[in-house]
């Protein structure tokens, strides 16, 4: 019998410009330290720590046994369609029609989809460092450009309007924007909002608005670009169920987008995942038209746990915390440590047992900071605090 022979594996030269999530990476390492016995508190992965409303599974379950276990139409079911154009249209106070939506399966699939759209060689794409790993993975994947906008604390992780104008060239196809922010927390006011939209002007650009944590604001209100008048044919709003409703697991986000557009993330969708499972969708038109009340609480409940967390933070040496309005990360200053935040974080992951990301899990601009997330129970979070402080105590002098 002839020997197996092993033969190389020829990537695609493509495949070397695409990142990753750190957060997954850190939570892989982290249960293999739990399977080596060791205890650790899990503030790396940004997932809501709450179960999915019981309405919403009951909605889920009730569509697994009327048979809503098919195909649907690549750009969602109409019914669940017509569901997000009414909430987005009273939301975002624009019209909304169903055309105008696609489901897909998470949030990610409409920044992939919209820049595989959009994106040619060359093409430039302004986008929010530190920022959601994924926006420049996706730019370089597809050969774009990637021109960080820095977000600095000193500017409450807002966008430095000028400093965008500044940035904008013939070549500026696509600017991406997320408020509530991802790592930061940060929240672009309505102010910010209209000052980006004026920096802009009538060039023909479109944003990719990124507000899957629209519903997880503490300070202000939610508000978005496409509100702004003349924008909202110029913009792409990505939304969706995984953290207002810890709908993580259930795989359902989509994006709002000018009818034109939405043909072709529709053919996009057609060609990678063919549609988004049905009863998913079932379960997502309850949870926008059903009760909310559970969104009230878990909001709530992420406040009280921010607020505790930040305060503790503030009081372990070389740590320096602002309060984020949104989302339910805080972003700590780690500069005066003296440790570089890679560094740190696997430090504190492997002595002391507590997950969090490096800054610079979201880009260069990240680098003397830490991200925690507040999705666990405060007395978790109050344990993890005791135990960043030990260590500090020990290693740090």
């Amino acid at each position: 019998m002839p020997a197996t022979t092993q033969l190389e594996l020829r990537l695609a030269s493509r495949m070397s410009r695409l990142g990753t999530e750190t957060a997954f990476e850190v939570l892989n390492r982290a249960r293999q330290l739990e399977k080596q016995g060791k205890e650790i508190i899990h503030l790396e992965i940004g997932e809501p720590d709450f179960d999915t409303p019981a309405n919403v599974i009951e909605a889920g379950v009730d569509a697994v046994h009327k048979g809503w276990t098919h195909y649907s139409p690549p750009a969602g079911l109409p019914e669940l369609r017509q569901t997000i154009a009414d909430y987005v249209s009273r939301t975002r106070n624009v019209p909304v029609s169903s055309e105008e939506v696609v489901a897909v399966p998470g949030g990610k699939p409409i920044i992939f989809f919209t820049i595989l759209a959009l994106i040619d060689a060359g093409d430039e794409v302004i986008y929010p460092n530190p920022g959601f790993p994924i926006y420049e993975s996706m730019i370089k994947y597809s050969l774009g450009k990637a021109i960080p906008i820095p977000l600095r604390e000193e500017r409450d992780f807002s966008v430095d309007v000028k400093e965008l104008a500044s940035l904008i060239t013939d070549r500026t196809k696509l600017i991406i924007l997320n408020s509530p922010h991802n790592p930061t927390g940060g929240v672009l006011t309505r102010k910010d909002i209209f000052e980006v939209a004026e920096a802009i002007g009538d060039r023909n650009i479109l944003v990719l608005s990124d507000e899957i944590y629209s519903r997880l604001i503490y300070d202000g209100d939610h508000f978005s670009i496409m509100s702004v008048p003349g924008f909202k044919e110029r913009t792409i709003l990505l939304d969706g169920f995984s953290k207002t409703y810890a709908m993580t697991g259930w795989r359902l986000g989509y994006g709002v987008m000018r009818p034109d557009l939405a043909v072709h993330i529709s053919r996009l969708v057609t060609n990678a995942t063919s549609c988004t499972a049905s009863f998913t969708q079932i379960a997502g038109i309850e949870a926008l038209r059903g009760d909310q009340s559970s969104v009230d609480k878990m909001s709530a409940e992420f406040k009280r746990r921010r607020d505790a967390f930040v305060a503790g933070l503030n009081t372990i040496k070389g740590f320096s915390c602002r309060m984020p309005k949104g989302a339910f990360y805080t972003f700590p200053n780690i500069t005066r440590t003296g440790w570089p935040s890679k560094k740190l974080a696997d430090a504190l992951l492997e002595q002391a047992g507590v997950a969090c990301l490096s800054g610079t899990a979201f880009g260069e601009y990240g680098e003397g900071y830490l991200r925690f997330s507040v999705a666990n129970s405060l007395e978790n979070l109050n344990k993890a605090l005791a135990r960043i402080e030990d260590w500090v105590g020990k290693n740090l002098r």
